[in-house]
């Protein structure tokens, strides 16, 4: 039996703290673009409010009265689709989180994800607004299990092989990385997905951010092999791949690169007398 799903990426560029217009502009891309087989809709990092450290408070909700919440919900039912909602801040408890929700068929908040590190070099200071994270979290949906992380997680290849351990069959980046950094977002999000045979959603912002910052683009689906299935240059809008995971199975049966993996990498410091 066939195991199929289709997975629509949403790149965008996000006005400044300013969540009305970014929900706005989703809606009309998704209501122009988004094709009517598609099972699966990725959002981008901080979509709601763009990448500024600063506005980051000001923009957050809780997400038990969220109306960013509410208007994913009313997305997913309506097209009867699953949502992992890029990311948003989130305030819990009197805390800020940099938190990916997860959004089922139905309209049901199932899981949230905070990210685990969190970015605070060359004039960034997410440390100084946001907590971090308590740990990773793979959801299931429609049988198929995704490992969630975002943006600066990439740097850190130990998230990513815990959820292959744990069974994930998609590693999923929600991103909004800068323009000045490409090789290093296209190539470790390629060895995240060759090293731990999964299919890997890189999905990130575009567009300016403020002065002269500017988001990167190079949104891609990417096979385990570290193959794009599809790509978004530096515009905004939708692409959607069939991805088949019977490919990936039987490939990993093939090469057992994962049942090689030992449980401990100790190291021997050796020290010359």
């Amino acid at each position: 039996m066939e195991k199929e799903v289709n997975i629509s990426i949403l790149q965008m560029s996000s006005t400044i703290a300013n969540v009305n217009d970014n929900m706005s502009k989703v809606d009309t891309i998704i209501k122009d673009q988004l094709p009517s087989n598609s099972d699966m809709l990725v959002l981008p990092e901080v979509w709601t409010c763009g990448w500024d450290c600063k506005s980051f408070i000001e923009s957050a909700q809780n997400f038990n009265n969220s109306s960013i919440i509410s208007f994913l919900q009313n997305i997913a039912k309506t097209h009867h689709i699953n949502i992992i909602g890029g990311s948003i801040i989130e305030e819990r408890n009197g805390k800020y989180y940099n938190t990916c929700p997860v959004i089922n068929r139905e309209g049901k908040l199932i899981a949230r994800y905070s990210k685990n590190h969190l970015y605070s070099y060359y004039g960034c200071d997410e440390g100084k607004y946001i907590s971090v994270g308590d740990n990773p979290v793979m959801v299931n949906l429609d049988g198929i299990n995704y490992g969630l992380s975002i943006c600066y997680d990439i740097r850190f290849p130990e998230i990513y092989r815990a959820y292959a351990k744990a069974g994930a069959d998609i590693l999923v980046n929600c991103a909004a990385w800068g323009s000045n950094k490409p090789i290093p977002w296209e190539m470790m999000t390629k060895s995240r997905a060759i090293e731990n045979q999964c299919y890997m959603i890189a999905l990130t912002q575009c567009g300016h951010i403020k002065g002269e910052e500017y988001n990167l683009g190079e949104s891609r689906i990417i096979d385990y092999k570290g193959e794009e299935i599809v790509s978004i240059n530096k515009i905004e809008g939708i692409k959607t791949a069939k991805i088949n995971l019977n490919n990936m199975y039987e490939f990993r049966q093939k090469c057992t690169i994962l049942k090689d993996i030992k449980q401990s990498y100790e190291v021997k410091v050796l020290c010359e007398v």
